[in-house]
């Protein structure tokens, strides 16, 4: 089991977006580094490179 992160309530769309927004945790989900959980609940399957979270940030 992975470390469960919960995502903030709406996304803010400042650049670059923060760690815990949702549009991110969406992104890592679709490279395959999370797995949704609940509704704001993700947890990680394979914890991304410092380079990877930064281009989930950008995008």
């Amino acid at each position: 089991m992975g470390k469960t992160l919960a995502a903030k309530k709406t996304c803010c769309g400042d650049r670059p977006r923060c760690r815990n927004c949702p549009v991110v945790l969406q992104r890592l989900e679709d490279a395959g580094m999370t797995e949704r959980v609940g509704k704001r609940r993700w947890r990680v399957v394979e914890p991304p490179s410092k380079l990877q979270l930064m281009a989930a940030r950008v995008r």
